[in-house]
């Protein structure tokens, strides 16, 4: 069952047809001596309630800075926020005043990142750390603080909780401070969590774990859980949807058995295709050719092309729109786009 956590409601109550959370047309650039690196370039993209949205993409594809711009901790300067708008229950977090902001942040929207160890204070115990967030935002005193901490740890199954509650992060292994990380994202019951790369340097078996611990907790919790990774193997059967991005854009969008079974952009099925497989043992692992393109110099047309053996004229003049993807016989496709000037090749063959 749910840890009750005192929640104070600070935001209105579900408006039909309003999503949890919205990006549109978000622009992010960061100015440098040499330029201006253009990291997100229109994305937009919803979450509801209950439901979890994979973003994927190589390194430097503008996830990451897409979630740190939801989360009002980009780094400004170099980084500048130069259009669009980011919605949650329908008002915009990049208008709305600073008070305003910090009611949402935190409390309403939480993130994992990518690295605990980096990210949690060496000096402090993870006791501490936890039951901070009480402290502050609830007004708990260090006593019930502690005893919140303590039922965190256990719901994320850290072992012997109450015995460990004092204990700083070295002392935990990488994957335990993964889910302590998890524990402190979940200690206000937000609405929203950003999980930024969860599973990076956990082995395989800590990976699938940590995996299993945050569906479980976004289904109890009904949380929107926005799952940013590169890699498509450890959300098949966690995500709900999934956005593929590529030099800042989301090049692809689809419900996760449709992109898995049909991807309808040239990049996207290179990434499946570069998932090893046991039914190719023996066989050369696939991989997408070139590089991903500078930020400072994308090439013409589409972002791709450049490593696209598809690519013709149009895809090096051209930038393709994210257009509805549709069945042979122009039938709909729900929640299916594609930004490929030759996207029916791709799904249909």
């Amino acid at each position: 069952m749910p840890i009750d956590m005192d929640k104070t409601d600070v935001t209105e109550a579900d408006t039909p047809g309003v999503p949890l959370l919205e990006v549109r047309d978000l622009h992010v650039e960061f100015r440098t001596r040499e330029g201006a690196a253009k990291a997100v370039n229109g994305v937009s993209y919803t979450v509801d309630a209950g439901e979890t949205l994979a973003v994927l993409g190589e390194s430097g594809s503008g996830k990451s800075v897409t979630a740190q711009t939801i989360m009002g901790i980009l780094d400004t300067p170099p980084g500048r926020i130069t259009g669009g708008e980011i919605l949650f229950r329908g008002e915009d977090m990049l208008t709305m005043s600073e008070e305003r902001r910090r009611t949402i942040r935190g409390d309403k929207i939480a993130m994992i990142f990518q690295d605990a160890l980096s990210a949690l204070n060496p000096v402090l115990s993870v006791g501490y750390q936890l039951g901070e967030m009480f402290r502050v935002h609830r007004g708990m005193s260090r006593k019930d603080a502690k005893a919140k901490a303590v039922e965190l740890m256990d719901r994320v199954r850290i072992p012997a909780a109450k015995e460990r509650v004092n204990d700083f992060p070295h002392q935990f292994s990488g994957g335990m401070r993964q889910r302590i990380m998890i524990a402190m994202a979940l200690a206000l019951e937000p609405d929203v969590i950003i999980a930024d790369e969860p599973t990076t340097a956990l082995d395989v078996t800590v990976q699938a774990q940590v995996m299993d611990l945050l569906a479980e907790l976004q289904r109890d919790f009904t949380m929107g859980l926005i799952l940013i990774t590169h890699d498509l193997g450890v959300v098949a059967d966690v995500a709900d949807k999934i956005a593929v991005m590529y030099a800042g854009r989301i090049v692809e969008s689809a419900p996760v058995e449709e992109l898995y079974k049909r991807p309808a952009h040239p990049y996207t099925k290179g990434l499946l295709d570069s998932i090893p497989r046991l039914d190719h043992k023996g066989k050369e692992l696939y991989a997408i050719k070139g590089l991903p393109p500078s930020l400072m110099a994308i090439p013409g047309g589409c972002a791709f092309n450049p490593r696209c053996a598809r690519a013709r004229d149009i895809c090096r003049t051209e930038v393709p729109p994210l257009a509805d993807v549709t069945e042979p016989d122009g039938t709909p496709i729900g929640g299916r786009s594609s930004a490929c000037h030759f996207w029916k090749e791709t799904i249909h063959g």
